[in-house]
This record gives C-alpha cells, structure tokens and sequence, in this order.
C-alpha cells in the first residue's frame, strides 16, 4: 500500500475528513485531497508528516518517511506517564498529587497491536500485599483509562479519596466486588455509585 492510500485509509479509520486534517496542519482545506488524488505535493513536508503520524498514533515510516528519519524522531514509541501515586494492594493510598513525575516508554507497533490508545494510559506502583502473589508491591502498572464498556478484571479505582487495585466483578443490580488475591483479605461489595473505575490493568512490570 502506498503512503497516499495508506493516509487515505487511516482518516476513513479516524472518521477525519481530509479537510479537517488540512487544517490542523494550518494548511489550505484542499490540501491533502490535492495529496492523494493528483499527487500534489509529490511527498509531505517533514512537519506535516511529524504531526500526522502522531494525529494517528503510527510511525512516521507508514506515511513516507526514510526509516532512519522515523526512528531518529522517536515515531514508534510513545512516552507513558508514571503518576506520582500509588495503587494500594492494602488499606488503601491517598489519592492527591496525580503528577508525572517519570515515564515509561512502549512500542507504538505493539499498544496498537493490544488496542490501547497512547492518549488513554498512565502508570501507577503498587503498594500494599492483598494482590499476591500476581501484584507485588513495588510492581508498575500500565493502566487504560479509554472508559471501554466493562468487564471483570484487574482495575485501578477510586473509593472515598484512596486508590485500590483489585480484582472488580460485576454482581448485578448495580453492585461490584472488589476481591484481593491475597486470601488474607475479605472482599468488598459496593455500589457502582461509591466508586471510580479510574482505569483496567492492562500490563505490569515487577522485579524479581
């Protein structure tokens, strides 16, 4: 597929007119229809490009960049947050002070390959032991705030100002468990009104 088709293809996935996108590059609203229907320009500014490829969440390689241009610009990676909180796995940690302090950095290939959006993820640590032996503490946590319909898993959430991560099931009439690994820990059952699903745990990093 050729980078004009390929552009084409990515504003029909985004639901972006070409107009539009033409004016986010402060460019003509003809400008990118121009582009992939007679061929003119021949090939896309470089900060044209640069914006569009992040527009899109792609590398710069899939809109016609040399490849060594589209690693030296960092296209294929994406800088994720580390907040400056922690998820507690025990009696529960404050949840004030929701800063960047850090990041962790992931493949653009491989977050798209798992259908997470770069925009939508933070990472959080782990305190606390209710999650062993599957969360430690000292465990980093990638979490998906994108709000996708719900289903049991592993979740940061929010109740009264502490952050838990728990294992969240839905019980029906409006209600959810909050169950830990860690037997030592019984259960929680709450109403969906009383908590904040801020995000699903989507992947974790720990020592050994």
């Amino acid at each position: 597929m050729g980078t004009r088709e390929r552009l084409a293809e990515l504003a029909r996935e985004k639901g972006s007119s070409l107009a539009s996108l033409s004016r986010m590059l402060g460019r003509n609203t003809t400008y990118l229809q121009q582009y992939i229907s007679k061929g003119s320009p021949r090939k896309l500014e470089e900060d044209d490009r640069r914006k569009l490829a992040r527009f899109f969440d792609v590398s710069e390689a899939e809109l016609g960049a040399p490849k060594e241009i589209s690693y030296a610009f960092e296209g294929d990676w994406v800088e994720v947050p580390r907040l400056a909180v922690e998820a507690s796995a025990g009696p529960g940690a404050m949840s004030n002070g929701e800063t960047s302090f850090d990041s962790f950095r992931f493949s653009r290939k491989w977050l798209r390959e798992q259908g997470l959006e770069s925009d939508k993820l933070s990472a959080v640590r782990v305190i606390g032991d209710s999650m062993e032996p599957l969360l430690r503490e000292g465990d980093d946590l990638l979490v998906d705030m994108s709000g996708k319909p719900f289903r049991d898993g592993i979740y940061v959430v929010r109740l009264d100002d502490s952050l838990l991560v728990k294992r969240v099931t839905s019980q029906g009439g409006g209600r959810f468990s909050l169950l830990s690994q860690n037997l030592s820990y019984p259960p929680l059952s709450v109403q969906v009104e009383e908590i904040d699903l801020v995000g699903r745990v989507v992947w974790k990093s720990g020592r050994l």
